[in-house]
């Protein structure tokens, strides 16, 4: 059964192995997830992730945001299921039916899971993007449709920011996967924030948030494992 600290997943925004270990051990039974980003991954590769597998207490994250040819995101997608990680990632540009040809003894019990806007982005930064003006007017609009898109491509899920799980989850279903960044737990909320589209965690978990992504609230307190458990206090007083 899941429990409150399996909601949360903690990234591993660190420069080398021996750094990421140390927070693994510190954190190991406190949080569900870690996630292993690209800075984490170019910097040690695959043996990170099987450090982490085999110190147990949480599972793997892998978050590679993979962007290229259908072909190459396939054979990406398969590279990275043998390490067994929870979920991966791709961009809603590389999403494509292709991804229902992917046999499921290969992906085993790894999920994929399309981001759709990232929760830094906002109206006028994705017009200089290039993203048509209607859309990026209303950025709730614009991630659902690329759920939809990521749902009929055959992801598992998305990476959505807590403003836009409750359409989520009404449009697609319980069983479609919600992960949120942006996650702030009530106490640690300041000005100036460079994630600009942020709930609080039991906010998140009230609208339908599966899993909760949250950095540096706990990795710059104190003790990290503290805040950790405060965190899951939190979203337990949500479900």
């Amino acid at each position: 059964m899941k429990t409150p600290k399996d909601y949360i997943i903690f990234p591993l925004d660190l420069p080398d192995y021996k750094q990421a270990l140390a927070m693994v051990d510190r954190l190991r039974g406190h949080v569900g997830l870690f996630k292993v980003g690209l800075e984490l991954f170019i910097a040690e590769g695959p043996k990170v992730l099987e450090a982490i597998r085999s110190r147990g207490g949480a599972g793997i994250f892998l978050d590679l945001k993979l962007n290229d040819i259908p072909a190459t995101v396939k054979r990406a997608l398969s590279a990275a299921a043998r390490y067994q990680p929870r979920f991966v990632t791709i961009h809603a540009e590389a999403m494509d039916p292709i991804l229902e040809e992917i046999p499921d003894d290969i992906m085993g019990s790894t999920r994929i899971l399309a981001v759709t806007v990232l929760t830094s982005l906002h109206s006028d930064k994705l017009i200089r993007f290039g993203c048509d003006p209607r859309l990026a007017a209303d950025i709730p609009a614009l991630v659902l449709m690329r759920a939809r898109a990521a749902k009929e491509a055959g992801c598992h899920g998305v990476v959505c920011s807590g403003q836009e799980v409750r359409a989520i989850k009404s449009a697609f279903g319980p069983g479609f996967i919600a992960v949120t960044p942006g996650i702030r737990p009530a106490w640690s909320i300041v000005p100036g924030d460079d994630q600009k589209r942020i709930v609080t965690a039991s906010e998140a978990v009230r609208l339908g948030a599966d899993y909760l992504v949250v950095g540096r609230p706990i990795r710059d307190a104190a003790d990290p494992a503290e805040a950790a458990d405060r965190l899951a206090e939190e979203i337990a007083s949500a479900l």
